[in-house]
């Protein structure tokens, strides 16, 4: 399957266009090198049952496991590579994935130089971001959340997975990195605690500029912007070529119920949801 030519929808533009209806519930993910092909998924075209209707691929949430089982096998089918899902916890651990890699390994980040392995990390709010090398040889992918994304001391996912990844590891390999940004919350729907922006600010300064008060709750609650957050880390690590995420409202997985599972939206109001998945691959 090519996901180059299939008639799919685009992703928003920097305008803000919405998102329209996804082929198969597929949606395209960035520009990459012959060789290297990724997706989003919406939570349209699966088997679960609401509150997961319908492409929820977590194992996780309560849906059941049968219905998340043929969902999971749907992604396979549909992309033409095997995706291995993750165990993710919001911290900075990163694996290589190979041919025997399992479903359920511990890790927030994964990247593999196999071909027909799809990298992919699922949200419902959270940022999902894709990576490839400059010349295709190696992909990888990111599930940072505002505690992964800021990590301990400096170090959070995207130092651990350029630490770890031998595509990542040098400023001169970083600048040649290609990286997509997916659909998360977004800065009018994230609102955290002035504990969350102080963090941020202790490590940067410029991090800042990612946080709006709460209109009627200055110094206490503030709304964040996710993807600003970690287009601010790509930047300090030399990571320039970014495209997606432009922290847009097409872009929020909250204001936009129809095409995206959203925690922060649904959690209290119907008991749990579903998962996306962001996947990238070697063909």
């Amino acid at each position: 399957m090519n996901l180059h030519h299939q008639s799919l929808p685009a992703l928003p533009s920097v305008t803000g266009a919405p998102f329209l209806p996804a082929a198969a519930g597929l949606l395209p993910a960035g520009d990459w090198p012959p060789g290297v092909q990724a997706c989003m998924t919406t939570r349209q075209h699966g088997v679960s049952q609401p509150p997961f209707d319908s492409w929820n691929l977590g194992d996780h949430v309560g849906d059941e496991p049968a219905a998340v089982a043929r969902n999971r096998e749907l992604l396979r089918q549909r992309i033409g590579a095997h995706a291995v899902f993750l165990r993710q916890v919001h911290g900075s651990r990163v694996v290589e994935l190979g041919a025997a890699s399992p479903d359920g390994l511990e890790a927030d980040a994964c990247w593999t130089a196999a071909r027909g392995l799809a990298c992919t990390v699922m949200v419902a709010d959270c940022l999902p971001l894709l990576l490839c090398a400059s010349d295709g040889s190696s992909v990888a992918a990111v599930h940072a959340g505002w505690r992964g994304l800021l990590g301990c001391g400096g170090q959070g996912v995207l130092e651990a997975l350029c630490a770890s990844w031998p595509a990542a590891r040098t400023a001169a390999q970083r600048a040649q990195l290609r990286v997509w940004l997916g659909p998360c919350i977004g800065a009018q729907a994230f609102e955290v605690g002035a504990e969350v922006r102080a963090a941020f600010v202790a490590d940067e300064a410029s991090a800042a500029s990612a946080f709006r008060p709460l209109p009627g709750r200055t110094g206490e609650k503030y709304l964040a912007d996710l993807a600003a957050l970690a287009r601010l880390r790509l930047a300090r690590l030399g990571i320039i070529q970014m495209a997606g995420n432009d922290g847009s409202p097409a872009w929020c997985s909250v204001g936009n119920e129809s095409v995206f599972f959203s925690h922060r939206r649904d959690a209290v109001r119907c008991g749990s949801t579903g998962r996306m998945a962001a996947s990238i691959w070697r063909v």
